[in-house]
């Protein structure tokens, strides 16, 4: 196995896959209007476990199941089983919206799930409700709490940076963290092709909440190989964390070690760049011919995977809305 490298010496060993483009929410910065029909079928399970296997063989240890909202599909414990299977994957995350998270934890910690990561932009009953579309904010704190009873090794908790947060509902999330292993990461608002009139009138940058977090005694850990993009604070007493994750912030792309396949096998350098390879076409047997090329098209297209994405240029590339593609 030849370890995989970027033009710009990256090496690439996460895969984000999404197993759908459906979401049962309708999130104001993603998906006001519901979502839209892809151009056919998403990959099945079957052509999941020969895409995962063919990366695992380039060298990917960590694969994400994203969506959309990946529990839409009935069969998303046999999806992450089927992936946990797969020789040299040692990580296998999931991230939901949490609808059906505490029915399914247990089943996902038992097919393999090693961590999961929930959207909840807020712990208000009613703003959570105007965000998405759904008055279901008891339902997805039960099933983050059912994701750290479960046993799930990392359990993260995902929240939009947005001018409408509070300083009461940021108290609320860091209060989380006391007592529960969870990490609150709060996510700077990135615009798509679908968001810029919401972008324009919402986006709060993330340099001021890392300044609050100091003055609240949280201090920035130390970044390990092979970490995400969040900057981690952590705080004496409190058994969770706290990220921050910054895309506008310079130098934001300079470790990625990812690439990302669509809902219908559709190869993503970068989440916001136009460059789409088809592999589904070499997912429909298990044949050496198709590992092969497989194999050969993830290597040529690699090449090609840009240095950082052009969102401050206003670019974001074929993204027309976070739901496409995982996020």
């Amino acid at each position: 196995m030849r370890v995989l490298r970027d033009a710009f010496g990256r090496t690439l060993s996460y895969l984000r896959l999404s197993v759908t483009e459906r979401c049962n929410f309708r999130c104001v910065y993603c998906l006001p209007s519901g979502g839209r029909e892809i151009g056919g079928a998403p990959l099945s399970v079957e052509e999941i476990g020969r895409l995962v296997s063919g990366f695992a063989r380039l060298g990917f240890e960590k694969v994400r199941v994203t969506g959309g909202e990946p529990t839409t599909r009935r069969d998303v414990c046999q999806i992450v089983e089927r992936v946990a299977a797969v020789p040299g994957v040692v990580k296998v995350g999931l991230t939901t919206n949490g609808y059906r998270l505490a029915e399914l934890a247990r089943s996902l910690r038992a097919a393999g799930l090693t961590s999961i990561n929930v959207s909840l932009d807020s712990l208000d009953r009613q703003r959570f409700a105007r965000i998405t579309g759904r008055d279901q904010l008891d339902a997805v704190v039960r099933g983050v709490e059912a994701a750290l009873d479960a046993g799930i090794p990392a359990v993260k908790v995902n929240a939009v940076l947005m001018r409408s947060l509070q300083a009461y509902e940021i108290d609320r999330f860091l209060d989380w963290t006391e007592l529960r292993p969870v990490t609150i990461r709060f996510i700077e608002l990135m615009e798509t092709g679908d968001n810029r009139d919401f972008f324009l009138e919402h986006h709060l940058g993330a340099e001021a909440l890392g300044r609050e977090l100091g003055e609240r005694g949280w201090t920035a850990r130390p970044r390990l190989a092979g970490d995400g993009p969040a900057v981690v604070y952590g705080r004496p007493g409190h058994a969770g964390q706290v990220g921050i994750i910054a895309p506008y912030s310079a130098g934001f792309c300079e470790t990625c070690n990812r690439l990302r396949v669509s809902a219908t096998g559709e190869l993503r350098l970068c989440l916001f760049g136009r460059r789409r390879v088809p592999l589904r076409p070499y997912l429909q047997e298990d044949s050496d011919a198709c590992r092969l090329k497989l194999e050969r098209a993830v290597r040529q297209a690699v090449g090609e995977k840009p240095r950082s994405h052009a969102l401050e240029a206003g670019r974001f590339g074929a993204t027309a809305s976070l739901a496409a593609i995982g996020g």
